[in-house]
């Protein structure tokens, strides 16, 4: 082999590295603009849900809006619970207008002894306890319109009932709500807001709240759930109750693995259902 041609080789081996190390830049830069584009994306989807909450109303209109979570009054179109536990009674007033369907489906499984001898089997203080489902792991029960006499295909084909988002409701202290296994999923599992410290700084856009109920989250709560569960029902005495529940010692579900578990059972004895509003 002639001295050129060794030359030629050479400089066609120099050749094809620098192609491969120009291609490889080149990818890198595609995957590295992909990943700033997708990053780009995620953070305006959470900028666009987070002020999406009583987009079509002014605040001006939602300071008219009822807002019966703030009074201990029972009124005419709300229906009246007394929550008696191992622990201790919890009474609360359940919204038949704002929510009907949770209402119905909350008030009727009471009535007929649904939630009886059912454990408080998620507490998580400083958020909320848990109750509703006769496995007591978090992954059973279903809504009276799933199955038996009430059987209703087009409220629960068998995956759930619809959420019933209000702006007269919200995820504040006491708050009594609808547990998900996400959208439209509803079944019997409920469960009690008992956060006791100022979240007002989870807010991002205050005109999206009442006045009043921006005020409330200073009480506690979980502002994040607003829009997103379905509030049916306040405690309006015995959040006393409640605190001493979430602050129960707990054990590893061994279902879902999270450490919420009471390690001493607490279970609800009985709901007892007072005289219903109109629904």
């Amino acid at each position: 082999m002639t001295k050129r041609n060794k030359i030629l080789i050479g400089i066609g081996s120099l050749l094809v590295v620098v192609f491969f190390v120009f291609e490889i830049i080149i990818m890198v830069k595609q995957e590295q603009a992909s990943e700033s584009a997708s990053s780009s994306s995620s953070q305006a989807s959470t900028s666009s849900s987070s002020s999406t909450l009583n987009a079509k109303y002014t605040t001006s209109e939602l300071n008219k809006l009822d807002l019966p979570q703030l009074s201990t009054t029972i009124g005419s179109e709300e229906t009246k619970v007394t929550i008696e536990t191992t622990d201790g009674t919890i009474v609360a007033k359940i919204f038949n207008k704002y929510a009907p369907l949770a209402a119905e489906n909350f008030l009727t499984h009471a009535k007929e002894g649904y939630y009886n001898n059912l454990d408080f089997f998620r507490v998580v203080k400083d958020f909320m306890i848990q109750s509703g489902d006769p496995d007591n792991t978090g992954l059973g029960g279903k809504s009276i319109w799933a199955s038996g006499t009430h059987k209703n295909k087009k409220i629960d084909s068998g995956s759930g009932f619809k959420n019933e988002i209000s702006p007269n409701l919200y995820f504040i202290r006491g708050a009594i709500g609808m547990a998900n296994a996400g959208s439209n999923t509803n079944g019997s599992q409920f469960f009690i807001e008992q956060s006791s410290t100022n979240v007002q700084s989870q807010i991002t856009d205050k005109s999206s709240y009442p006045t009043k109920i921006y005020d409330a989250y200073k009480k506690g709560g979980t502002p994040s759930l607003d829009g997103n569960y379905t509030v049916f029902g306040q405690v309006i005495s015995g959040m006393d109750v409640v605190d001493k529940i979430a602050s129960a010692a707990v054990k590893t579900n061994s279902v879902t693995s999270e450490k919420s578990e009471p390690k001493k059972a607490i279970k609800i004895t009985k709901i007892i259902v007072g005289k219903e509003g109109a629904q």
